[in-house]
């Protein structure tokens, strides 16, 4: 079995709730079709760079799957077909990364949502 890294955009006016549904629909896919979801990170609700089928925003989420490749050729048919997935990309890797992803070790180095990359308040007077 190979690994691979997949990252997938879901619509903006999704819950959370809604994501972890789709999340967890998607792990039993991948499981049904004899493959398996190593880790699971929900990186939240992101801006697009640009406009994805009139989206300015997406909850992204990374799987990490061990899988064969009729399996993984599957999950992506799946994941076209999927009106509620914006943008997704598969890739293989040799080996998992053990640790956080960098997108949410750096989120945590920040101090977490929407940390003032200024360094304050501004003092007037």
């Amino acid at each position: 079995m190979s690994k691979y890294e997949s990252v997938f955009i879901a619509r903006q006016d999704f819950s959370t709730a809604q994501v972890e549904a789709l999340n967890e629909k998607l792990t039993q896919t991948v499981e049904g079709l004899g493959g398996k979801i190593a880790k699971t990170e929900y990186w939240g609700l992101r801006s697009l760079t640009y406009r994805v089928k009139k989206n300015r925003k997406g909850h992204y989420t990374l799987f990490q799957i061990e899988a064969d490749n009729a399996t993984i050729a599957e999950y992506e048919r799946l994941m076209r077909l999927n009106e509620d997935v914006l943008r997704q990309m598969t890739v293989k890797v040799e080996e998992f990364e053990e640790e956080q992803s960098a997108i949410l070790r750096n989120r945590d180095e920040r101090g977490g949502r929407g940390g003032n990359r200024r360094g304050g308040p501004r003092q007037h007077g």
